[in-house]
């Protein structure tokens, strides 16, 4: 009892001597569950041997990066494949970001999971940029997107930014789009506190404006779109719009705030998921889903409820930095096995700040090998300078 103890502590910075406890070991669900679409907006691996000095270009180990995605599949979920999560315009470039769509297609294929993936600008140098080439630049990723097989998220595109003068400019570039494509697009509302070069995005730094030009588009094209993916951080907006929606267009929640009560709903409907999050809390995220199929709402809060804490923190401001973490809690719970990020994001939070995550984490029950998790954080804490 006493070598376990002492093999289970660990000292946080700021924090004093914790001991990891462990979790109880959620297993992949007996049948994947049903009355939610999740899907996980996953991270990317990173060659740990490589130069992921801040400029260098992305080098992915593919070989662990697609072992998380069977990870996310095997629990039930879909994945959200290069997203703003995986690091896109983060250190992720594009030829990296369309290798990761090809191979992770092909992966979903093979292992019979659901995929959709990221269609930006980001190969367009940073700076201005005509909406001439925003629009080719969108129509190249969509068609690479289509070709791989994935269904194609429009992400918000900070050259579309630059280069917009009005709510039209938005209809028009995105309704081209959304013709083109040959399968139902999510769209995709990311706020600011995600990325603040996004701020005006839809023509108009009023939120309420911006929703109008959204619900503009929906209308217009509802037979062609699967769903809005909405990340404000706002509760009481996200329900609003999604009770505006035509009929057949979802609502996936991006809100990492809030993710438990918008997920599961009111007498008005619900929303689906496109979340970070969720690739950190799979296991227990997917225990909750299968209990609310079943109408077991006591055990979806009592599972989910100690997740929020954990994700608040994650995803605290300055928000864009959360990726860290998650990559952070992947290493601690053995889902990669370094701490690693291509760009050098890794330095992008503090110890302090990553040694909060630990407790959260572990009253979240994520550590199913807590001697495992309790080596790991006293390797890195030695080294922020905090005696084990």
């Amino acid at each position: 009892m006493t070598t376990t103890v002492a093999a289970t502590g660990v000292a946080l910075p700021g924090l004093g001597r914790y001991q990891i406890r462990g979790g109880p070991g959620f297993a992949p669900p007996p049948v994947p569950f049903t009355h939610r679409i999740a899907y996980a907006a996953a991270p990317v691996v990173a060659d740990p041997y490589a130069d992921n000095t801040p400029g260098a270009p992305a080098t992915v180990d593919w070989e662990r990066t697609l072992a998380f995605r069977h990870h996310l599949w095997r629990y039930g979920f879909g994945v959200a494949e290069a997203m703003d999560t995986a690091q896109r315009g983060m250190g992720l470039d594009y030829p990296a970001a369309r290798e990761l769509i090809r191979r992770a297609s092909a992966e979903a294929r093979a292992a019979g999971g659901s995929i959709v993936a990221g269609v930006a600008t980001d190969q367009l140098p940073p700076g201005p940029a005509t909406l001439e080439q925003v629009t080719r630049a969108y129509t190249e990723q969509l068609d690479d997107t289509l070709s791989a097989g994935a269904a194609p998220v429009l992400m918000a595109s900070r050259h579309l930014v630059g280069a917009a003068r009005s709510a039209e400019d938005y209809l028009a570039v995105y309704g081209g789009l959304i013709t083109r494509s040959t399968r139902p697009v999510l769209l995709h509302w990311l706020g600011e506190m995600f990325d603040p070069r996004l701020a005006g995005y839809w023509g108009s730094s009023d939120v309420d404006a911006a929703a109008g030009t959204v619900l503009e588009l929906v209308r217009a094209y509802a037979d062609r779109i699967d769903g809005v993916k909405i990340s404000l951080l706002d509760e009481d907006r996200e329900v609003w719009l999604r009770r505006q929606l035509p009929p057949g267009v979802r609502l996936y929640t991006g809100d990492d705030f809030h993710y438990p009560n918008l997920i599961r709903g009111d007498e008005h409907g619900h929303s689906d998921a496109l979340l970070g999050i969720l690739a950190a809390i799979a296991p227990p995220a997917a225990t909750a889903l299968s209990a609310l199929d079943g109408g077991d709402l006591r055990t979806y809060d009592t599972v989910l409820a100690p997740t929020v804490p954990l994700s608040r923190h994650l995803f605290a401001a300055p928000t864009y930095w959360y990726k860290t973490g998650l990559v952070f809690l992947n290493w601690l719970t053995g889902r990669q096995d370094h701490f690693i990020m291509v760009d050098g994001r890794q330095s992008a939070r503090s110890p302090r700040h990553l040694g909060e995550l630990v407790p959260l984490a572990d009253k979240a029950g994520l550590f199913d090998d807590p001697e495992l998790a309790a080596a790991r954080a006293r390797a890195f804490f030695t080294t922020a300078g905090v005696p084990q």
